[in-house]
C-alpha cells in the first residue's frame, strides 16, 4: 500500500503545486489577458481538491477495509487484541488529520472563488488583507498541511502493514500447527 499511496500522494502534490504557481502568476485577474491563466488556476485547484480528496479517501478505504480483516482474523484465530487496538487507533488519528485536510482544501477553493472579482460574492478581504492575499495564505497553509499529513499517513500505513504481516505470521504459524494448508 505504501507504494501506491506514495505516488498517488507525490501526483496530488504535484497537482496542488501547479495550482499555486498558476496562482502565484496572476498579477491582476481583472485583466483580459489574465483570463487564460485564471482558468487553468481554476482547474488545476479543482484538480488538486479531487484528486488530493481522492488520496485521503484511499487511506480511509484501506484502513476501513484492514480494520476489518484484522477483527474478523482476530474473533477466527482467537488472536491478541492488541494487533487490533492498535490498528484502530492509527485509523482514527489518521481520520482526523484527513479531514482537517479537507476541510482545508474547501475552504481554500471558497476564499479562492469568493475573492475572484467577477465573483457574485464581491470579497474584497479583511484584517486589511486582500481576497487573494487571504485566498494565497490559507492554500498555501493548505499545501505545507497536506504534505505533512502525507507524510505522517506514509508512517501510519508503514506501520499497519507491520501489524498486519504480524497477524499473518500468526495465522500461518497457528494453521501450522492445526496441519491445515497455509
Amino acid at each position: 500500500m505504501t507504494h501506491i499511496f506514495t505516488t498517488l500522494a507525490i501526483v496530488a502534490a504535484v497537482i496542488t503545486t501547479v495550482a499555486f504557481a498558476l496562482g502565484m502568476s496572476i498579477s491582476d485577474a481583472t485583466l483580459p489577458s489574465a483570463q487564460t491563466v485564471v482558468s487553468y488556476h481554476l482547474l488545476a485547484g479543482l484538480g488538486a481538491l479531487i484528486f488530493t480528496s481522492l488520496v485521503h479517501a484511499i487511506v480511509l478505504t484501506y484502513f476501513m477495509g484492514t480494520g476489518r480483516w484484522l477483527e474478523e482474523t482476530t474473533t477466527a484465530y482467537r488472536l491478541n487484541w492488541h494487533f487490533y487496538k492498535e490498528s484502530k487507533v492509527l485509523k482514527y488519528r489518521t481520520i482526523l488529520l484527513m479531514m482537517v485536510c479537507f476541510l482545508l482544501l474547501i475552504a481554500t477553493g471558497a476564499f479562492g472563488a469568493a475573492a475572484d472579482p467577477a465573483s457574485a460574492v464581491g470579497f474584497r478581504g479583511a484584517w486589511g488583507f486582500s481576497g487573494g492575499t487571504i485566498h494565497m495564505t490559507i492554500a498555501l497553509f493548505t499545501w505545507a498541511f497536506n504534505l505533512l499529513v502525507n507524510v505522517y499517513q506514509f508512517r501510519v500505513l508503514t506501520r499497519n502493514g507491520e501489524i498486519v504481516n504480524a497477524v499473518l505470521v500468526e495465522v500461518r504459524r497457528i494453521r501450522t500447527e492445526h496441519g491445515l494448508t497455509v
